[in-house]
């Protein structure tokens, strides 16, 4: 194995144990519903709070320009353990809503340091195949965020017990980070502290339409994400019972998301070789139709439901990694985290009116149509990357390959 393939394998096994940390209280949420008396707003709190958190984060990273001007390994190893220590906190200490909040909202804010720093050190290794490694570093990211719904679909562990169990896998994350990941030969320069260059990705034309298509696949996934395992009980509910293949709803949920990992494969390497924009309008379009699709299988068989939230799954996640490549190769070289960081940033503050949108709209018009309003996002999606590939500067994504 290449030393370049040995970093994308350790760096992709610290994002999957660290971001279990991100979903581990919606994993748990019908416990926390019904020890804690939540009603909808209090459910769909807990997930905001995490993205609230990660936005705050973000931002301040992107001030300060935190991934450029310190080290990008030492941020993730600081932003994992802290991260760990407050979902910790609240398997051990937590028996309300308002600490609840608190603490996932800390949670986010530690996650902000675990994500884009990694995206730029694996920059660091790959030129050629570029796609492809963030691909899979996302893929990592993507099985990671669905382990918490994994736990309570193979056991019985009590929901303290789960967030605990993922707080040490996250520590496990870090320690990999700590005494094995390393920086690579194609290290970006040197930065200088420039309040400026946190909006400077909104500046150009390319890295701005890049993230235009990003918050679009945005609106889309985390949203899904948060909402899937709610919908495929309600399904079950509405049928009388069942399951999905022999499965639970939370390990139909951890199935679903975890298969996007190959979606995240398989998108890095079309990106690679066919481009950047070509790859992204081609995922949004086949996920937006999941989104508008998977209503018509509500309380319908379980094997039908489960076969369409498989090819959701794969194909929301397949282009998420190729708008932070794009990022990577559009952006002045000095400030690439810095340009990551509010690129993710802007995606994650748009996911919290999407998550909050969906149970209103289920109250509204029921699970049938609640998933359709996320196919908005990747429509206006396909738009922008669409007037993205029409630009000069398309040129330097992919090596050439629009």
């Amino acid at each position: 194995m290449t030393p370049a393939w040995r970093q994308l394998t350790l760096l992709s096994l610290a994002e999957l144990f660290a971001l279990s940390l991100w979903f581990s209280a919606s994993a748990v949420l019908p416990a926390l519903t019904r020890e804690w008396g939540l009603g909808g707003g209090g459910a769909a709190g807990l997930t905001i709070a995490v993205q609230a958190g990660f936005i705050v984060g973000t931002l301040a990273s992107a001030l300060v320009n935190l991934p450029d001007v310190f080290s990008a390994r030492r941020v993730m190893t600081v932003g994992i353990v802290l991260g760990a220590a407050a979902n910790g906190a609240l398997a051990l200490w937590a028996s309300s809503l308002g600490p609840g909040l608190l603490l996932r909202f800390a949670t986010g804010v530690c996650l902000a340091g675990a994500y884009p720093p990694a995206m730029k050190i694996m920059a660091t290794w790959f030129r050629e195949g570029r796609g492809l490694a963030i691909g899979i570093l996302v893929g990592a990211l993507t099985v990671g965020s669905a382990i918490p719904h994994l736990i309570p679909g193979l056991t019985e562990l009590p929901w303290r017990a789960t967030l605990l169990t993922a707080s040490g896998l996250a520590l496990v994350g870090a320690a990999v980070v700590q005494l094995f990941v390393v920086e690579g030969p194609h290290r970006f320069p040197a930065a200088r502290f420039d309040v400026r260059m946190a909006a400077a990705v909104f500046g150009e034309r390319g890295p701005r339409l890049a993230c235009f298509g990003y918050l679009g696949h945005m609106w889309e996934l985390y949203a899904m994400w948060a909402w899937l395992a709610a919908f495929l009980a309600a399904s079950l509910e509405a049928r009388g019972g069942g399951r999905y293949a022999g499965l639970n709803p939370s390990g139909a949920t951890f199935v679903v998301i975890a298969l996007g990992a190959f979606g995240c494969w398989a998108g890095g390497v079309a990106s690679d070789r066919w481009g950047r924009t070509t790859l992204t309008m081609i995922a949004m379009a086949l996920s937006g139709a999941c989104a508008l699709a998977i209503g018509f299988t509500f309380g319908g068989p379980p094997w039908l439901t489960l076969l369409v939230a498989i090819g959701w799954g794969v194909t929301i996640i397949a282009d998420s990694a190729q708008f932070s490549t794009a990022i990577t190769e559009l952006s002045a070289p000095a400030y690439v985290g810095t340009a990551l960081t509010t690129q993710t940033c802007a995606g994650f503050a748009l996911t919290m009116l999407s998550i909050w949108l969906i149970p209103p709209l289920v109250t509204r018009v029921g699970w049938r149509w609640a998933f359709a309003a996320l196919a908005i996002g990747p429509a206006l999606g396909i738009v922008a990357m669409g007037r993205l590939r029409a630009l000069p500067e398309a040129s330097r994504l992919a090596g050439g390959r629009r």
